[in-house]
């Protein structure tokens, strides 16, 4: 089912008209523009192959990032379930971006919420440089359980609408 948000997130990033249509159909009319806004400076975004940690790659001139995708119908995730699977993924996602000093996005995909359903993290990375650490200084970073695990709260991501519109004014 993940598969499904990494192509809808991938169209967005793209500037495909026809999933930017269907996504901002319940969105104010300012997360609509912002969100067209892509059209005028897309991405390339690729779908990564394999489980190691991030499921897309965005690319433009002026900014790169990996990201992973992860969608609920409840508004927080513990990246503690599921035998540590998630937690494990995410040390080894924070460890290959600190090393090739590259940003990391969690994109968040709330179902059946209306208006912008997607919320964006990243994690605590120390060697970033220019628009990458800028952009790491805008996105609020995953918080984390008194033992340590990733949790991810909806409501306390930035939305899509408005990082599309930082990066692409």
């Amino acid at each position: 089912m993940s598969s499904v948000y990494e192509r809808e997130l991938k169209g967005i990033l793209e500037g495909d008209e026809k999933i930017l249509s269907r996504m901002t159909k319940t969105c104010s009319a300012l997360e609509k523009a912002a969100y067209f806004l892509t059209q005028q400076k897309p991405f390339i975004v690729v779908r990564a192959a394999g489980s190691f940690g991030v499921d897309l790659v965005a690319l433009r001139g002026d900014i790169a990032f990996l990201m992973e995708i992860k969608s609920s119908n409840t508004d927080t995730l513990h990246f503690s379930s599921v035998d540590g699977k998630l937690q494990r993924q995410a040390e080894k996602m924070q460890r290959e971006c600190e090393k090739t000093k590259t940003l990391p996005v969690y994109g968040f995909r709330l179902k059946g919420h209306g208006g912008d359903c997607w919320r964006l993290f990243t994690m605590e990375i120390h060697q970033l440089e220019g628009r990458a650490k800028i952009l790491h200084n805008r996105l609020p970073t995953l918080c984390r359980s008194k033992s340590g695990n990733y949790i991810m709260r909806w409501e306390e991501g930035l939305p899509l609408s408005d990082f599309i519109m930082y990066l692409c004014k």
